[in-house]
C-alpha cells in the first residue's frame, strides 16, 4: 500500500523527468573560497527522509539524494526501485570538517534509521532500502566501526545491528525531482513520511534522541 503511495507521489513529482548525473567521487575536495570540504555517504531508507536531519546541521554544505552500492551504471529510479540493480537509496553529504565532524554525522545518521532491519526501512521493503555507511578512507571506516561497536555494547538493542559498513563505490545522483523533495512538495512529503511510520519507529528505537523530520 505504502509502496504504491510513494510510486504515485513520484509520478506526480516527475512531470518533467531529469536523468541522473554522473557518478560522484567521495574524496575530500576544496570548495568555493578555498574551503576544504569532505563527503559522507549514508543510506537510511527513503532518501527523501534522510535529507532534512542533515540539512539543518551547521557545517553541512549540501545533501544529494542518489544511488550507490550496486553494479548498474547511471541507474534510474525505476530501475533501483524494482530491486534488480544492487543499489540502495543513499544520501551524499558535503560538509565543512572545520565546523562539523564525521563523528557528529555518524551520530545523527544512526538516530535517523532503523539499524535492526537489513531488508528495508520502515514501510519500504527490499535491498534497495537497506541501511549502510559507505566509507571513503580508513579513518572513516574506523570511526564507523567504532560507532557501531559502541551501540552494540550499550545494551540499547537486544537484536543485532545489521547496518552495513562497506567501502564507497560510485554514487549516482537521483533525478532532479527527488532532490529536496521535502521542500518542493511539503504536503506530499509529510503525508508519505507519516504514513510510512518513520517517526513512530524512530521514537521506539531512540526515544528522546530521535530526530525531528519536519
Amino acid at each position: 500500500m505504502i509502496g504504491r503511495l510513494r510510486a504515485a507521489l513520484v509520478a506526480v513529482a516527475a512531470i518533467v523527468l531529469a536523468g541522473p548525473g554522473m557518478a560522484q567521487q567521495t574524496a575530500p575536495t576544496s570548495g568555493s573560497g578555498g574551503i576544504k570540504t569532505a563527503t559522507a555517504i549514508f543510506a537510511g531508507g527513503c532518501f527523501w527522509c534522510m535529507e532534512p536531519p542533515f540539512d539543518k546541521l551547521d557545517g553541512v554544505i549540501s545533501t544529494t539524494s542518489g544511488y550507490t552500492g550496486g553494479m548498474r551504471v547511471n541507474p534510474t529510479y525505476k530501475e533501483v526501485s524494482a530491486g534488480g540493480t544492487g543499489h540502495t537509496e543513499a544520501l551524499k553529504i558535503v560538509y565543512d570538517p572545520a565546523k562539523i565532524t564525521y563523528e557528529k554525522l555518524l551520530h545523527v545518521f544512526w538516530r535517523n534509521h532503523d539499524p535492526l532491519n537489513a531488508g528495508g526501512q520502515f514501510c519500504d521493503h527490499g535491498t534497495q532500502y537497506r541501511p549502510g555507511i559507505y566509507y571513503a578512507s580508513e579513518e572513516e571506516k574506523r570511526l564507523a566501526e567504532e560507532s557501531k561497536a559502541a551501540l552494540e555494547t550499550s545494551g540499547r538493542f537486544k537484536q543485532p545491528i545489521v547496518t552495513e559498513i562497506v567501502a564507497a563505490t560510485a554514487f549516482y545522483p537521483a533525478e532532479d525531482y527527488h532532490q529536496d523533495y521535502y521542500l518542493k512538495n511539503p504536503i506530499r512529503y509529510a503525508f508519505y513520511s507519516t504514513s510510512c511510520g518513520r517517526a513512530r519507529r524512530l521514537q521506539e528505537l531512540w526515544g528522546d534522541e530521535a530526530a525531528s523530520h519536519s
